[in-house]
């Protein structure tokens, strides 16, 4: 799955729902992808939360096959900011 995949997968899956803070995933030279207000947007905005993983561990994440305690534990994704908002889109997803 590519990164625009992936984009296109979070907008689907969010279509109607609401996060009132800026979450971005960050995954490195693939790009990064934001949540927020204002729906799923690439233009890379500032966040509250930032969640550092790569594209694969990202769609894993996104289907249920990683879960995210385990991903931190064992370095697979990395969260700066407000560890909080990342626990709002587990609500949305």
């Amino acid at each position: 799955m590519t990164f625009s995949d992936i984009v296109d997968m979070l907008k689907r899956g969010l279509e109607g729902k609401e996060l009132s803070n800026v979450l971005k995933f960050d995954c490195g030279d693939d790009g990064s992808v934001a949540i927020g207000p204002n729906g799923v947007s690439t233009d890379n905005p500032d966040a509250d939360c930032t969640i550092k993983i790569t594209t694969a561990n990202l769609e894993k994440l996104l289907k249920g096959k990683l879960n995210p305690m385990t991903g931190l534990a064992m370095g697979k994704l990395k969260i700066s900011g407000n560890p909080a908002v990342a626990m709002q889109l587990a609500k949305l997803i």
